[in-house]
């Protein structure tokens, strides 16, 4: 059976609403807090609420681009699996890595099994959080970016999506929580 792109679920509500593209442009500052929110963990099946890490651990927030559970940014692929490869490292450190994705449940669930992951996997379908953190948009979903919070949930480093630069490597980032 052949399946076109219109059947694959990649034009849908969520890609005409990013459609459009805006740049990132997040006003965070490093040092401020960052701004809470609650998604529900397709991985482990529970919600997550970022305030609930604030005090206990580190965080990093991996805001990554999945156009539907069988179509992946080219850019975002790699480092979704460079992630979830590197998960133990993060862990060691006493390091959350949550990953977020404008995916919604059903594809999210696809995802977390086709690929293994370990990491917490973080459904957004409505870009609500993506919007808050401003990291722009473009063809259908969210661009990729990464945060690094310290233990008291402050910005201690952020990674904004670019054509030059598209994701922070896995050693940059374990870098930043030293």
């Amino acid at each position: 059976m052949v399946t076109s792109i219109a059947d694959s679920g990649l034009f849908n509500e969520r890609f005409f609403r990013n459609f459009l593209p805006i740049p990132a442009s997040t006003t965070l500052e490093l040092g401020q807090a960052t701004p809470d929110f609650q998604l529900p963990d397709i991985t482990n099946g529970t919600v997550v609420k970022l305030s609930d890490y604030k005090g206990k651990k580190p965080v990093l927030l991996a805001f990554t681009r999945i156009f539907t559970e069988k179509n992946y940014c080219p850019f975002c692929y790699p480092h979704i699996k460079s992630l979830n490869e590197n998960y133990e490292q993060f862990q060691n450190r006493g390091i959350e890595v949550l990953m977020i994705t404008s995916t919604d449940e059903r594809q999210s669930q696809i995802v977390v099994r086709d690929l293994s992951l370990k990491m917490p996997l973080l459904s957004d379908p409505s870009c609500r959080v993506f919007r808050t953190y401003q990291v722009g948009q473009a063809l259908g979903a969210p661009l990729p970016a990464q945060f690094v919070l310290d233990k008291q949930g402050k910005l201690r480093y952020k990674h904004l999506f670019s054509f030059l630069d598209h994701n922070a490597g896995v050693e940059k980032l374990l870098e930043q929580f030293k």
